[in-house]
């Protein structure tokens, strides 16, 4: 099933032309294996990218289990090639609608839930978490794993995401985020690649989730995964730089293995947080 409902602005055009370059997606691809590209909670610091990523799935899916179900629905915000959106069909046997603006990853999506037998539980939508085109109170309970930091609207984006839980529905999202009090000018040289200016922060987040009438608001840090996590996206692309580059253009390789180190560094510096938030619709 499928619906595009996309509208155009200068932030989402932005991370539209990022995941839908073949350079990118090539990426994904060969070092988080296209399923799930989140940061992940990693067991030992050599475990491969993609069975830590995936570990994040079930963390941020142990948030939503008891609103989750037969006959039960989520939104699956910023859903990308489609793993978490499977992951939780699979699981829960619910229904996943999952909200992507890029063309590209859609398309995959589309067609590896198509093999799986999936395609009649989960739903790809092509359109903008800034207006998820679905009415009040919607879903049971709504997910998204690092797509925020995408956004140059992050209130607008989460005030979509209360708006379309039902009573008592449950939201958790993952995502990047600034440690509380670092300048944004610290930030820039790695978040440019986002699209956006600035991160939101964990007391951000909580603020406004807060001002949304959430109870139960929280967050499970777990920051100290981040430099495990880039310290191993940027030893496997050393080590897997021949093969990249036949399948990658140089350019962008050379930017990977420029780029990665910074955020690196500003991960050691203590400059940025990562972990769930979470919080109810009350009944």
């Amino acid at each position: 099933m499928s619906q595009d409902t996309s509208t155009p602005g200068a932030g989402e055009d932005a991370t539209r032309r990022y995941y839908d370059s073949s350079d990118v997606d090539a990426f994904y691809r060969s070092i988080w294996g296209g399923e799930d590209i989140h940061t992940g909670i990693y067991r030992h610091p050599e475990e491969p990218v993609a069975d830590a990523s995936r570990r994040t799935v079930e963390r941020l899916a142990d948030r939503l289990a008891d609103r989750l179900g037969p006959g039960r629905s989520v939104l699956d915000l910023g859903s990308g090639y489609g793993g978490t959106a499977r992951y939780l069909t699979e699981r829960f046997g619910c229904r996943v609608v999952a909200l992507n603006l890029s063309a590209a990853q859609n398309e995959r999506h589309r067609a590896t839930n198509a093999e799986r037998g999936l395609d009649g539980l989960v739903e790809v939508v092509t359109g903008s978490f800034h207006d998820v085109p679905f009415p009040d109170g919607h879903f049971d309970a709504v997910c998204s794993l690092e797509a925020l930091c995408h956004s140059d609207d992050r209130d607008k984006a989460l005030g979509e995401a209360v708006r379309v839980l039902r009573p008592g529905g449950a939201l958790a999202f993952t995502d990047i985020m600034a440690a509380e009090d670092v300048p944004a000018e610290e930030l820039r040289p790695a978040v440019a690649r986002l699209g956006v200016e600035t991160l939101a922060t964990p007391s951000s987040y909580h603020r406004r989730l807060t001002e949304l009438a959430l109870s139960e608001v929280g967050f499970e840090d777990h920051s100290e995964q981040l430099l495990t996590h880039y310290t191993r996206l940027t030893a496997e692309t050393g080590v897997r730089e021949g093969e990249l580059r036949r399948v990658i253009s140089g350019g962008y390789v050379d930017h990977l293995l420029e780029n990665l180190p910074v955020w690196v560094g500003i991960v050691r510096g203590g400059k940025l947080r990562w972990g769930v938030m979470h919080g109810r619709r009350p009944v």
